[in-house]
């Protein structure tokens, strides 16, 4: 009895198909829908048990030619069979170690689901476990709240969620009741809140279309566990050099055998034994601790540059990348919005400064006092300064507001009277203050909103200033005001009542020391691609600061959804930029470029991006802001969000890549010595 296309459907449409109503389900219905639906939490994995796991660790040929060299213990070479058996059962330690995480990312997913939820039973609002939900429930939420499964928003005031889990996307998310297209994307589906992501502003009153498996979050925990982990490159290489370096000794020994045994007329005993000798000196039993000595130096520089390994097989995987798909908000960018931009009627002025310190640069200089006090007053954010530190508590976007007024330096004391806060059926926030100048009513907004609300304005021009800042990938807000005498915002005089102030854009930049790596990326025959869940025009933005190859070229998950694997195959290698996309899209991207025989390297922070980054050949997980799905499906974890660590880590894993084969080049003939020597 889920609903899959609810966003699509009015509300009132789903309440009857999943035969409910407005004041929720009885007691006894959900009773019944539980037994038949099951509890709202992901499925339990069954993993292989300790002792298989263990037993695995010696399935390889070159540690059963090993097992079988401690027949050195029947030549009493003590201390040889010491060695072989310390190398086997430390590999053997270090992989079961390494192994038992290999199911946590699914258990990190199941533990973000909410575990309690407000929700109306017999028209009654009680409180119970998130694993009691069941399709048809009316759950109610407020700011802060969790969201406990995929709901169908029925009632919304002022409500946003932060999605960046699924999405990516940096800025909360406005929500509304009214339906949209069946065909958009994730991140577009605003009558849609979905289990795991967070409230942060407003409230809510959604219907239970899915829970456990079937959310949306479920359906990643079930891609995660389909997704196959491919082997490192290291890995691979050794297991071949293993088959072949055993075959040629047991033939090698076989023939001597033979030789001494029906040619030499030997005594089968004495040859056995000598055989045995040669057999076991021509083997590298130093080879796998000098490989995992070699790997666990290049641990410690990896460390050092902000780069923590996971799995030491890894290290070769990183060095080895042709390709690095990295995300956008927070890796590529600094994740901290700022108003980069002002349109007024007294023209255009672009504004300089890094995060949410209020210091930075306006050119050209110019009078914006009263754009800059409609940003601070108009405002529930508030910054804080902790060190030489900005950080912002409340929507990132007021935050930047707020940072843009401090650099107008405008004199912003004033006793707030009422508010209309904002909502998505309206579109915008205003609020009634005194101080210095008088009472005012400050209005922000989409500017489409806004500006039908002002009065003596060729809308149609400002209409074309906003799109033309949109296109540079901004977002873009704007501010009016009007002279007020009452106590109260009354909302029928706002409505052509306003003097329109002007337009600010806000961007999240890149970092500077991403644009650098990027360069370093694409100058050693690395290609970089962007793949995000924000939308195209910011994307491309980004692109272009960053340096990226090919930047208005960009392909957009509904683009993606036209293509079929070959012809994905064949747009992937030449499109650097991918926005709206879906977990579905990414782990097609990464399968994709890996058939074009690319080694991949995979960035992620979210749930969204699990799937893709246990598939790529080196997943890279965020370690300041990164999910602990992201993390456990990972085989790198980045200390500082940097891609700049990236580009370092490449360069390490390149280093000791070269290492390996050096260490390699040097055995090999000193253990072909072995035997003659002896």
């Amino acid at each position: 009895m889920t609903l899959p296309d609810a966003h699509k459907t009015p509300a009132a449409d789903c309440l009857v198909a999943l035969e409910t109503s407005p004041e929720g389900l009885t007691t006894s219905e959900a009773a019944q829908r539980l037994v038949r639906h099951g509890a709202n939490r992901l499925p339990e994995v069954r993993g292989r048990g300790p002792v298989l796991r263990l037993l695995l660790q010696f399935h390889n040929v070159l540690i059963y030619v090993l097992l079988g060299a401690v027949v050195t213990g029947a030549l009493q070479h003590w201390v040889d069979t010491g060695v072989i058996l310390a190398v086997v059962l430390a590999n053997a330690v270090i992989g079961f170690v390494q192994e038992g995480k290999a199911e946590a990312a699914m258990a990190a997913i199941r533990d973000m689901l909410a575990p309690k939820a407000a929700v109306l039973r017999d028209g009654q609002r009680v409180t119970l476990d998130g694993a009691d939900l069941v399709p048809g429930d009316i759950v109610l939420l407020e700011a802060g709240d969790k969201v406990p499964a995929d709901l169908r928003v029925l009632e919304a005031r002022g409500l946003a969620a932060q999605e960046a889990i699924l999405t990516g996307e940096s800025v909360p998310v406005e929500k509304g009741p009214d339906p949209v297209a069946a065909d958009a994307a994730l991140g577009d589906r605003r009558s849609m809140l979905w289990s795991g992501t967070l409230i942060t502003q407003g409230t809510a009153r959604g219907l239970v279309v899915a829970t456990g498996a079937g959310t949306e979050i479920g359906r990643i925990g079930g891609m995660l566990a389909g997704v196959e982990q491919l082997t490192t490159p290291l890995v691979a290489q050794m297991d071949h050099f293993a088959r072949w370096l055993s075959f040629l000794i047991l033939l090698f020994a076989a023939l001597l055998l033979a030789y001494g045994y029906f040619v030499s007329h030997m005594p089968f005993a004495d040859l056995f034994m000598a055989v045995v000798g040669v057999a076991v000196a021509a083997i590298p039993e130093g080879l796998p601790a000098v490989m995992t000595i070699t790997l666990a130096i290049g641990v410690q520089a990896m460390a050092r540059r902000n780069a923590i390994v996971r799995r030491l097989p890894a290290i070769e995987a990183i060095g080895s990348v042709s390709v690095i798909c990295t995300d956008k908000t927070g890796t590529l960018t600094r994740n901290e919005m700022v108003v980069a931009a002002a349109e007024t009627p007294d023209g255009t002025f672009t504004i300089t400064g890094e995060g949410y310190a209020p210091e930075g640069a306006i050119t050209p200089a110019g009078d914006l006092g009263r754009l800059a006090l409609a940003a601070a007053l108009c405002n529930d954010a508030h910054l804080n300064r902790k060190g030489n530190v900005w950080t912002v508590e409340g929507d990132p976007m007021e935050g930047a507001l707020l940072a843009f007024a401090g650099k107008v330096d405008q004199d912003r004391a004033a006793r707030r009277l009422d508010a209309i806060p904002f909502d998505s059926r309206h579109r915008f926030m205003a609020v009634l203050t005194e101080g210095a100048q008088g009472r005012l009513i400050h209005v922000k907004g989409a500017p489409e909103r806004v500006l039908r609300m002002c009065a003596g304005l060729d809308h149609g021009h400002w209409h074309d200033r906003a799109e033309r800042l949109a296109r540079q990938g901004l977002r873009v807000l704007a501010l009016a005001e009007r002279r007020e005498t009452g106590d109260r915002i009354d909302p029928a005089a706002l409505e052509g009542g306003l003097t329109f102030l002007g337009l600010v854009g806000l961007i999240d930049p890149p970092r500077p020391e991403a644009i650098a790596a990027v360069a370093e990326c694409r100058a050693a025959g690395i290609r970089v691609k962007m793949i995000t869940g924000d939308h195209a025009g910011t994307a491309a933005a980004i692109a272009r600061q960053i340096g990226l190859e090919n930047p208005d070229h960009v392909l957009t998950g509904h683009d993606l959804d036209k293509l079929d694997d070959a012809q994905l195959a064949l747009e992937v290698v030449g499109t650097s930029v991918f926005a709206r996309t879906s977990p579905e899209h990414k782990l097609r991207l990464v399968t994709a470029l890996q058939s074009q025989d690319l080694s991949v390297a995979m960035t992620g922070d979210g749930v969204n991006d699990a799937p893709a980054l246990k598939r790529a050949d080196a997943g890279i997980a965020m370690g300041l802001k990164g999910s602990d799905a992201a993390k456990e499906a990972s085989v790198l974890v980045l200390a500082d969000d940097n891609f700049a660590s990236i580009a370092a880590a490449v360069r390490e894993g390149r280093t000791v890549y070269d290492n390996l084969k050096k260490v390699i080049s040097w055995m090999l003939p000193t253990n072909a010595g072995d035997p003659w020597s002896s």
